[in-house]
């Protein structure tokens, strides 16, 4: 049954889609594989893969590229966040498996050796891994390099612009960019380089690839701030009837979610 549109906890709701288990086998058509990349053997930093159901070797697929909140979390609502690759949801819930190809990247901790569960990491070895994952992907599973799209929730939601758009080479790869729940710039958080003057900076490199930008129960804050910095930019702003701060909302059938699937396609 659909969620009520006014229903605001997501707790009370089943589930319409189900994330797949995660493998450690070769990539397959309907399979999530964890993968090591290239020059990272020996260590546990690893990101996912997932190749579509209806993936053929010799296709084109678009790319769903994401980044997972901060962890180990849990509210008063019983919302979690492990901080981990496995705890993302958002491409899987637009892509319900079909059509697309869902890589979900880490932040790569100060040693190289492990996934960061918190904040950054080494914010050049995540910037770098995704600039030499993205790519390979693209090149060697038949993704379009013209059709990546960024995904985020909360860290990895201010992570849009924070790493998306560190630089102008990683700015590059992006078609647009789906960010729920936080956004850089916004408010100042225990990092360097989340104040306004920087958050500004990198906001500059979007130049002109959209951005839905969604927020559990209301959107305000960053309809402000965006209004400040940069009035009539290519922002779609969405307030969630939810008060749910996670990003399972997407595997649920819903018309906030049928909203974003629209948007993504268009």
């Amino acid at each position: 049954m659909p969620l009520a549109k006014g229903d605001l906890d997501l707790d009370r709701n089943k589930c319409e889609l189900v994330l797949p288990p995660i493998t450690d086998g070769p990539p397959c058509a309907g399979s999530r594989v964890r993968v090591t990349a290239p020059g990272y053997e020996g260590t546990d930093v690893h990101h996912l893969l997932y190749l579509p159901t209806d993936w053929n070797p010799g296709g084109s697929y678009p790319v769903l590229v994401e980044y997972s909140g901060n962890g180990p979390y849990r509210n008063e609502y019983g919302d979690t966040s492990t901080g981990e690759v496995d705890g993302s949801c958002l491409g899987y819930g637009i892509s319900g498996g079909h059509g697309f190809i869902w890589l979900v990247l880490p932040f790569v901790d100060e040693t190289g050796m492990k996934n960061e569960r918190q904040w950054w990491g080494s914010v050049e070895r995540t910037v770098d891994y995704c600039k030499r994952v993205v790519p390979r992907v693209c090149e060697v599973y038949g993704g379009d390099p013209d059709a990546v799209l960024f995904l985020g929730f909360s860290r990895g939601a201010i992570a849009g612009n924070f790493i998306g758009l560190h630089d102008d080479e990683v700015a590059s790869l992006w078609r647009g960019f789906v960010l729920h729940s936080h956004y850089d710039g916004v408010r100042s958080w225990p990092y360097e380089g989340s104040d306004r003057q920087a958050a500004a900076e990198r906001l500059a490199r979007l130049r002109d690839r959209p951005q839905w930008i969604s927020h559990e129960e209301s959107i305000e804050e960053t309809r402000r701030y965006l209004e400040q910095v940069w009035p009539g930019g290519p922002f779609t702003l969405r307030a969630l009837p939810f008060q749910n701060h996670t990003d399972r909302w997407v595997l649920m059938d819903h018309p906030s979610r049928d909203e974003l699937r629209t948007w993504v396609d268009e």
